[in-house]
């Protein structure tokens, strides 16, 4: 069953096209990886998809309604993206905030929901990425790993149809790096319908159902991992998969 489907999505900036007509499909409960060089529209494309950006043109359809990307309303937006979660490069928590306040704040406040449900949501779900010690902590007293595992349970408390992901951990050291993608490997093999750009080819690998390649606004190559990385089509994917 098809959750997302993007087509022909255009984005330019200031006159210049960043994304060409890509297209998409994600099925409910597949992981999509998006692979590609820096400046060939990734986070572009992942932003359009949340709304963080407004593509010029496209259509996509989500959750089985379907809307047109240059005269979808405000409200229309605000219903998707309350369906959707959005996990950073950079963590984006509150500093002010304790661990559990991170979580429970798009609970209480998009959401509406009373206290004591979101804080019993917010527990199940720092638990769930192994951070319950740490939730009467500040940002500022955690590790990078830390707080992007915060900020994935953040993304995971409102039940979300599908989550985004902004490299999410470019940020991050490489010993830090580990336990991040542990985190979302779980959360593959639990089901959850994901869409993550990232650098870590080996990750992509392991954990994907489904590659798509960037470059230049479009979309050169899609397939599973064994298409992707061992029966590659593209001269500019093999390219890339040698400089990587």
């Amino acid at each position: 069953m098809n959750i997302l489907s993007v087509k022909n999505l255009k984005k330019s900036f200031g006159g210049t096209p960043v994304l060409k007509g890509v297209d998409l499909t994600v099925e409910k409960g597949e992981t999509v990886a998006v692979l590609g060089s820096s400046g060939g529209g990734k986070t572009t494309f992942l932003r359009c998809l949340n709304f963080l950006e407004n593509a010029d043109e496209g259509e996509m359809t989500f959750n089985g309604n379907t809307y047109s990307l240059k005269n979808i309303s405000e409200k229309e937006k605000a219903a998707i993206r309350l369906k959707t979660g959005f996990v950073f490069q950079n963590f984006n928590l509150f500093l002010n905030k304790t661990v559990l306040e991170n979580v429970t704040e798009g609970l209480t406040v998009a959401r509406k929901i009373h206290k004591d449900e979101a804080t019993q949501t917010a527990r199940k779900m720092l638990e769930l990425v192994n951070m319950s010690e740490k939730e009467k902590a500040y940002p500022a007293q955690l590790s990078g790993g830390q707080q992007q595992r915060v900020a994935i349970a953040r993304a995971l408390a409102t039940n979300p149809e599908i989550i985004y992901f902004d490299e999410p951990t470019s940020a991050l050291d490489p010993e830090l790096t580990t336990e991040v993608l542990e985190t979302i490997k779980k959360l593959a093999g639990q089901g959850v319908t994901m869409v993550i750009v990232t650098h870590e080819l080996s990750f992509a690998r392991n954990i994907a159902d489904k590659i798509i390649f960037m470059e230049d606004g479009k979309i050169l190559e899609e397939g599973s991992p064994k298409e992707i990385f061992e029966n590659t089509k593209s001269e500019r994917l093999k390219l890339f998969l040698r400089k990587h």
